[in-house]
Formats: structure tokens, C-alpha cells, sequence
């Protein structure tokens, strides 16, 4: 990988997206590092939680690499945004594992498009997060209309957007675009202790129910029907046969990997 670096922890990988000169800007040759990197440990028994961060201390991801679409056509930018959203930015919404996005400084345009595909946010003090496209004459084209919606609201989405408004950590806490905030220097253990408690739990019942909740943001899924269907698949795994013995035993219960 040229471009990210992959550490693993016991049951939690952390992926860094390592490009400190560009703030970490999202290129095509990061976006399908980070596919990759998401699909071979979405595919590790071990790893039951995956923290992604950004080097440096200046940014998680600046934006995308503007200089790689300047000169596309109509048909090209569609097909950016469809391949994009495939590749990486839906994908990480619907990957079983969970990912929590350690935002550590500007997270802008596509940045904070990945962000928010990640199953949900921390971030540093010195957080700063926005959707700047429309001052390049572009819209977020990697989910973000719809995401940002989903998490803060149509009015203050529209606002955001419109105004390419940068919002700071506690303004994104109390939207409800990240859950936490902290100190940078304190960021990633913070990350890596709610992973761990992920990583206590059944990663077959967590997959299922990362399921569900993104069932009810799909246009024609019934939501419901959805977790009654997982709920009662859950009664059929291993898991469920350890997590409910263990409580009538009142032990702790030890669940295997993915």
C-alpha cells in the first residue's frame, strides 16, 4: 500500500490514510487502496472493529484530489461519483465490521464524505468539518447530500452545503455528526477503547444489526421487516447459543471471531 498504513491490535486494525504532503487528500489510487484494505479486514476472523484516521495532526482527509477531475466531462463526473460510491464510500456503510472514523482536524468534501459513511465519528478538539463543493461549481458527489441529511438534518444539511460552511468539533457534537469529542492527543486511544468494547460483543449479532439500522435509510426496505428477519436469524448462530448460556450460567460470555 502506498498510501495507507494498516495496524492491528488484538481484535482492532487502525487504517491511516498516509498522505501528509496532499492533507491526505482522497486520490483514485487511495480510494481503491482503502477498498482493499477494508475488504481483506472486513474478511479477518480476528478483527471485530476498524478505526480509520488521517496522518499528521493538520487533517483526516483534506478533501479529494481536485487535479485528477478539473477537466471531466458530464458523463465522466457521473461515472466518478457512481465508481467512487461503489468502491468505497457505500461500501464502508454496509461493511459488517464496524467502522469508526477518528476525525483528527479537517475533514472536508470527500473527507467528511467518509467520514460519515463510517458507522459513526469521533473527533479531536481541533476538528473541522464541512462540504465546500459548490464553491468549485460541484456538488458532494460521494453521498454527501444524503448522509449529511441522515445525521444532521435537512435545514442545517442545506445550510452547510450551500453556504460551504465549516462547522468545529462541539458545533459537529451538537449537530449530531460525531459522538465524541476530544483531545488529539488523546483521540485514537479513545477510538481504540470503544472498539474494544465492540470487540467484547458478538461481531455476528454487530453485523447484523449494522444491517438493520441501514435498512431503514433504503428506498423501498422495510426497516421492520428487516430486523425481525435478523433478529431471528440470530437465534440460529453460535453467538446466541454462547451469549445466552453464559448469562443463565452468569459468566461472561466469550464469542468467537467474524
Amino acid at each position: 500500500m502506498e498510501h495507507i498504513l494498516i495496524e492491528k491490535q488484538a481484535h482492532i486494525a487502525v487504517i491511516t490514510i498516509n498522505r501528509p504532503t496532499k492533507l491526505n487528500a482522497l486520490n483514485k489510487e487511495t480510494i481503491q487502496e482503502l477498498h482493499e484494505a477494508f475488504s481483506a479486514l472486513n474478511k479477518e476472523q480476528a478483527i471485530k472493529a476498524i478505526i480509520i484516521t488521517g496522518s499528521g495532526e493538520k487533517a483526516f482527509v483534506a478533501g479529494a484530489d481536485i487535479s485528477e477531475f478539473a477537466n471531466f466531462s458530464v458523463q465522466e463526473g457521473q461515472e466518478l461519483a457512481a465508481q467512487g460510491q461503489a468502491l468505497l464510500f457505500d461500501f464502508v456503510q454496509n461493511l459488517s465490521t464496524p467502522v469508526i472514523a477518528a476525525v483528527n482536524g479537517f475533514a472536508l468534501g470527500g473527507g467528511l464524505e467518509l467520514a460519515m459513511a463510517c458507522h459513526f465519528r469521533v473527533a479531536s478538539t481541533n476538528a473541522k468539518m464541512g462540504l465546500p463543493e459548490v464553491t468549485l461549481g460541484v456538488i458532494p458527489g460521494y453521498g454527501g447530500t444524503q448522509r449529511l441529511t441522515q445525521l444532521v438534518g435537512k435545514g442545517r444539511a442545506m445550510e452547510l452545503i450551500m453556504t460551504a460552511g465549516m462547522v468545529d468539533a462541539e458545533t459537529a457534537k451538537n449537530y449530531g455528526l460525531v459522538n465524541h469529542v476530544v483531545a488529539q492527543e488523546e483521540l485514537l486511544e479513545f477510538a481504540k477503547g470503544i472498539a474494544a468494547k465492540i470487540a467484547n460483543n458478538s461481531s455476528v449479532a454487530i453485523a447484523k444489526a449494522i444491517q438493520a439500522i441501514n435498512a431503514n435509510f433504503e428506498d423501498g426496505t422495510n426497516g421492520y421487516a428487516v430486523e425481525i428477519e435478523n433478529f431471528g436469524a440470530c437465534f440460529g448462530t453460535e453467538d446466541f447459543k454462547e451469549g445466552t448460556t453464559a448469562f443463565l450460567e452468569k459468566r461472561k460470555a466469550i464469542f468467537p471471531g467474524k
